[in-house]
């Protein structure tokens, strides 16, 4: 669930991204796995979905592999861009500003920081994903 106040725009990143809508400081939680908001499947449960609706929960979600589930975030935390240069430190639990981040800043955080093969899962070549590692 997010934590602080943000909004979704146009990204210069990739498509629809998540924008700082407050002044947030260095160390702040922006963000926090909460089960009764977030939603979580088994791998059993993600399997019964139609392809098309697999690949629409993959392209959104993470695998946390301490609960063996994987996560939605149900809010705009969905949208946020990756960047190997990160604003935002993430985990499978929380994410915080990894620097002050000023009001209108787009949100960014390296997918690999809490699921480590998060390309791989998906089918994704990494190399293929550098338009949005260089902000192209």
């Amino acid at each position: 669930m997010l934590k602080v106040k943000t909004k979704l725009q146009m990204s210069h990143i990739h498509g629809i991204g998540l924008f700082a809508d407050q002044f947030i400081p260095k160390d702040t939680t922006t963000w926090e796995y909460e089960p009764r908001f977030d939603i979580s499947y088994t791998q059993e449960e993600l399997d019964n979905l139609p392809s098309w609706t697999k690949e629409q929960f993959l392209k959104y979600s993470y695998f946390d592999k301490k609960q063996n589930l994987y996560v939605i975030c149900i809010d705009d935390q969905r949208f946020i861009n990756h960047s190997i240069d990160p604003n935002i430190l993430s985990t499978p639990d929380f994410d915080k500003a990894g620097r002050d981040i000023k009001s209108g800043e787009e949100l960014v955080c390296n997918y690999t920081h809490y699921e480590k093969d998060w390309f791989e899962r998906r089918g994704i070549n990494d190399k293929d994903f550098t338009y949005i590692i260089k902000g192209k």
